[in-house]
Formats: C-alpha cells, structure tokens, sequence
C-alpha cells in the first residue's frame, strides 16, 4: 500500500473542493435556476469524478485494476444489525447538536454570514426560500428530486468512500487521532457551507472514530446518508410544503 504523506493529503482533499467550489461561485452569477441544483449538477459532474478517480487511480497502483478496493483496505464485516445501531446512535447524537450546538454557531457567525452572502446574488443563500419560491413547480420538484439523489445517495457515499475509507487508511501517520484530523479537514473542506464547522466536526469526528476502530466505513456512510435525507426532507418539507 503507497501511503499518503501530509501534503498528499491536503492536495487529494482540497483540490476537488476548490475546483467545484470556484465553479459554483462562477456560474452562480450568471444561471437562472436555483443554486443548490447548480451546485448539486457541479457536484455530479466534478466533485464525485474526482474523488471517485483519485480512489479508482489509487486501486489501479495498488491491486493492478480500476476499482473502489483502495477504499476498503482494512476494513472488516460487521453484522448489518450492528452497523444499523451504531450508526442510528450517532444520528441521535447529531440530532441533540442540531438543536442546541448548531443555533448557537450559526448566531455566532449570522453578521459574517451575511456581509457574504450580501455581496453575491440571491441564490447562493439556500435558506432563502422566498426566492426558491420564485421558480416554477417543475423546476422546483426537479430541484428536489436532484438534491435528495444527490444529497442523500452520491455526494454522501463518495465522501465517504473517499475520506473515511481511503484517505484514513492510507495516511501515513495512523494513529488514534487520525480519524478525527481527517474529520476535521472534511468539514473544512465544505467551502461552498463555510459558517458550520464547529457543528460538523462534532458531528463527524465521533462517528469516524467509531469507523475507524471497527473498521468498518459503512457505520459512517450510514450516519451521513441518514443526516443528509433529514435535510432534504427539511428542505422538501419548506420549499414545497
């Protein structure tokens, strides 16, 4: 197995982001749909095929084929009844910091959040459902639509697939606290949501931990599929409701 060293590490996490993130905030100014769908086509199109071939090029050096088994090195069978608990513990922990750790960051951080999105145009806020309001019914069902596939099936599979999995068994420094380092840059990495890192490393670390000392991703892939659909349903709920 060819190890990552530090700046390997931050190269593999950090040049995706910025490339689907300045995309976003380039296009942004100029389309005319909503930007979560935007950004969720960007994510598709740019995000997932690099992650994804980052793995698959790892795997071609690794096992001599293209393949996902980079992501997987080290990992062993845990009973579905048991990845299923563990991760529906952690989802309630989330659930506890979403109500009392979440409004506290995000008054915090409400003044620099909005001298931001002050200076961009109105869709880059996703909160801002007046204006997703704006749109037509299709487009705002199509919108939906997208963002639960993306949202709760890709973009959460690949991330983990690439930072649980990969990028935490392939760093060269493996200790206990590698988990939570890659924790803590994959909620960084989220420059496109950049006002919620105190609630997503709190959220993440202690369920990549878990991943990491069970060895078993799945723990993790569950948990961010479960967060994810309760946004999506958050957002369904007020964009269509």
């Amino acid at each position: 197995m060819k190890t990552i060293d530090s700046k390997g590490l931050f190269l593999r996490i950090y040049i995706p982001t910025t490339a689907v993130s300045l995309s976003y905030l380039l296009l942004g100014h100029f389309v005319n749909i909503p930007h979560l769908f935007l950004f969720c086509i960007l994510g598709t199109f740019i995000l997932v095929p690099m992650e994804l071939g980052i793995i698959l090029h790892a795997s071609k050096k690794e096992y001599g084929v293209y393949s996902l088994k980079s992501a997987f090195y080290g990992q062993e069978k845990l009973a579905i009844w048991k990845v299923l608990i563990l991760a529906f513990v952690f989802f309630g922990v989330a659930g506890l910091l979403s109500a009392f750790v979440a409004p506290v960051e995000k008054q915090i951080f409400a003044e620099m959040r909005s001298q931001v999105l002050n200076r961009l145009p109105a869709g880059f806020d996703w909160t801002d459902f007046e204006y997703l309001r704006s749109f037509s019914k299709p487009v705002l069902i199509l919108t939906c639509v997208y963002y639960g596939i993306f949202n709760v099936l890709i973009g959460p599979i690949t991330e983990e697939l690439f930072f649980r999995g990969y990028l935490t068994s392939h760093y060269e420094k493996q200790n206990s606290f590698t988990p939570v380092l890659i924790a803590i840059l994959f909620s960084f990495y989220h420059f496109w949501l950049p006002f919620n890192n105190v609630f997503r490393i709190l959220a993440f670390a202690p369920v990549a931990y878990c991943a990491y000392k069970k060895k078993n991703i799945y723990i993790s892939i569950c948990f961010h599929c479960a967060c994810n659909l309760f946004s999506v349903i958050g957002f369904v709920i007020e964009v269509l409701g």
